[in-house]
Formats: structure tokens, sequence, C-alpha cells
């Protein structure tokens, strides 16, 4: 059994190696100085979604804590797989290969109960399989299309992203919040009438 010392050691190695979170930066721009959102911003955020707007989630008893731990971890892998543009389809190629890989070694930072702990939440949102899952998922669908909308559709503009690919990649969302879904329709939509998503194209 690890010693309490050598235990608290590995914690504080991996909380360091977490901190490279803050310097992966996302193809998402941030609201006010329209600069890049790192990850570290982005998981905030999504948990700041979790608690704000559980009273949506379509399962009505959810284990909370379990949803914030999926959305303050999932992303730890990006430290070393990177952030996957959500429209690069060439860049989704092995992305999850990539990301298991980085979270056996970022979460084997950690004594042995919690890394088997944290990579099991790790997987449980990426199977989307329970309620908790869908709802983390959502939010984290949501939160990316909320502040391409409020800024313009920088990133969508950027990478020549369309209505239809963005519902295609997004409609999941209803599973975890119908209400959230129905919200994010309307924005779409509002973003293609307002020139800042290009329409599906003819054809």
């Amino acid at each position: 059994m690890t010693n309490p010392a050598e235990r608290l050691a590995q914690q504080i190695g991996f909380i360091v190696e977490a901190d490279r979170l803050k310097g992966v930066l996302r193809q998402t721009l941030v609201i006010e100085s329209r600069r890049q959102e790192n990850d570290a911003e982005h998981s905030w955020h999504l948990c700041l979604l979790v608690i704000v707007l559980a009273e949506h989630a379509e399962a009505k008893s959810l284990n909370l804590l379990r949803v914030l731990k999926m959305v303050i971890l999932h992303d730890l892998v990006e430290i070393d797989a990177g952030d996957t543009f959500a429209y690069d389809t060439s860049a989704m190629v092995g992305q999850h290969d990539r990301e298991a890989r980085a979270a056996d070694r970022i979460f084997g930072l950690l004594p042995a109960d919690q890394a088997a702990e944290f990579r099991a939440i790790w997987d449980e949102f990426e199977e989307r399989k329970t309620p908790e899952a869908n709802f983390a998922a959502a939010v984290d669908r949501f939160q990316p299309m909320l502040l391409n909308c409020l800024t313009e559709g920088a990133a969508w503009k950027r990478h020549g992203v369309t209505h239809d690919r963005v519902v295609a990649r997004n409609s999941h969302i209803a599973t975890g919040s119908a209400p959230l879904w129905d919200y994010a329709e309307k924005m779409i939509q509002a973003a293609v009438d307002a020139g800042n998503l290009a329409p599906k194209p003819k054809g």
C-alpha cells in the first residue's frame, strides 16, 4: 500500500500536470476579448453550465457530482492529444486512440484507486450510455455553439462550417436535454439568419 506521503506526492504531481491544460487552445473564441478559449476555461464553463442547467436534464435524478467530475476530467487528455476541432474530419481519425493513450498516462500519475476511478469516469463520458454522460455531453456540445453564436460565428466561418454540419454534430444534445437542444436549434437558425453560419449547400 502506498504510504500517505507518497500518495500525496502523486496527487500533487497530477495537479501540476493538469495545469498544462491552461495552455491548450481551442478554436472557440471567448465572448469579450475574442481571443481563443483554452481548455481549462472550457472545463470551468462546463461545470457552471451543469450547475445552472441541471433542472433541464432529461433524467430527473442525476448524480451531479459525477457529471461535474466528467466535465472537469474529460478534456485533460488534450494535454497530450491536443484539441481536435469538432468539424475537422481528418484530425478526428484516430482521435479516440490518441486520447485513450493520454488518459492512461495522465490518470496513471495518480494513486491506483484514483487512477482507476478517473479513467472509468472518462470512459463513461466517451461511451454516453448513462444519464450523467448524456447530460455532460449535452453541455459540452452546447457551450461552444453558444460562444460561436456570440462571436459572430468566427470559428465556423474560419473553417467553412455549414448549418447542416452543426445540426448533425450536435443533435444528440436532445438525449441529455431536449429543452437545451430546442434552444440550440433556435440559436443556430438565428446565426444563419444573421449571416454568421452558412446555410446547407444546395444540391
